[in-house]
């Protein structure tokens, strides 16, 4: 299993790529090509074709959650399967996978949509389209976690914002926050987009769902941006008892939570241009 990391906050140090606030990760498991997340203005494009990273052949884009700076990036990728097709250049359909509540319209602090500005209609017309709820086998390793039982109490945070549903208007707890887990010899291996349902739950059901105890690595964001001490010393125990082999934090992780996650892991650098294999 490969993990190439396209969008992030920053670069790795000499690699000469774009980064934004956002994320999106490209991965490969067998002949199986998935993308976990969009980014925020669609660098992901140019950063791929940097890297040979051809995402006309991405089988999967994976919705971590809806919120814009892991979905604003699918405009860029619309665009470019657009014209692949009236340039008549080879192409994979892509399959959208996300929870169901990743395309509805969001708001928070005054700002009309933080959402994905992309309906599933919209969506449907560019490939196919799947939403669950219920974790779901991408190969017969990687899986999509679908809704995270939130088992913690120290990682309940306040609502993002406001959701809009078909039933009205409520808060916005971001029940669409999901991640990718997949089963490597080393251990498992989760891939996390904001972790809004709690980088621990997140965790716990990629070893419940995976039927497996090791953690090889977690990457991605883990939702610790001022974290109260509280939540980080609930989060420090858990990951001192699971014991993972390493910890990629990155995104909406601060300074502050990778010093303190380093106290209890082996917490390595993360930006664009990284590249892990698995197995």
């Amino acid at each position: 299993m490969k993990v190439t990391v396209l969008v992030d906050n920053a670069t790795l140090t000499d690699r000469y790529f774009l980064a934004e606030p956002g994320l999106s990760i490209h991965i490969e498991d067998g002949g199986t090509r998935v993308l976990f997340d969009a980014g925020y203005s669609g660098i992901l494009v140019a950063n791929a074709r940097k890297m040979g990273i051809d995402l006309l052949r991405v089988d999967d884009i994976v919705i971590s959650h809806g919120h814009l700076d892991h979905t604003w990036g699918l405009d860029a990728l619309i665009r470019l399967h657009t014209e692949a097709i009236l340039e008549g250049r080879e192409r994979v359909e892509p399959t959208f996978i996300a929870h169901p509540d990743a395309f509805l319209t969001r708001s928070c602090d005054g700002v009309g949509e933080i959402g994905c500005h992309l309906s599933v209609e919209e969506l449907f017309r560019h490939g196919k389209v799947l939403l669950t709820p219920a974790p779901l086998r991408l190969t017969e390793n990687l899986v999509f976690l679908g809704e995270i039982e939130r088992r913690f109490e120290f990682e309940r945070t306040l609502p993002c914002g406001y959701v809009y549903t078909p039933d009205g208007i409520r808060d916005d707890t971001v029940v669409d926050d999901t991640a990718l887990a997949c089963k490597t010899p080393e251990g498992l291996v989760v891939m996390t987009g904001c972790s809004h349902s709690g980088i621990c739950s997140i965790v716990e059901q990629a070893r419940e769902v995976c039927n497996e105890d090791r953690v090889a690595d977690v990457i991605g964001g883990f939702h610790l941006l001022d974290a109260p001490p509280e939540q980080m010393r609930g989060i420090l125990d858990y990951f001192a008892e699971v014991r993972p082999a390493a910890l990629h934090p990155c995104h909406c992780t601060d300074l502050a939570a990778k010093i303190a996650l380093a106290k209890v892991a082996d917490v390595r650098e993360t930006g664009v241009g990284l590249h892990l294999e698995y197995g």
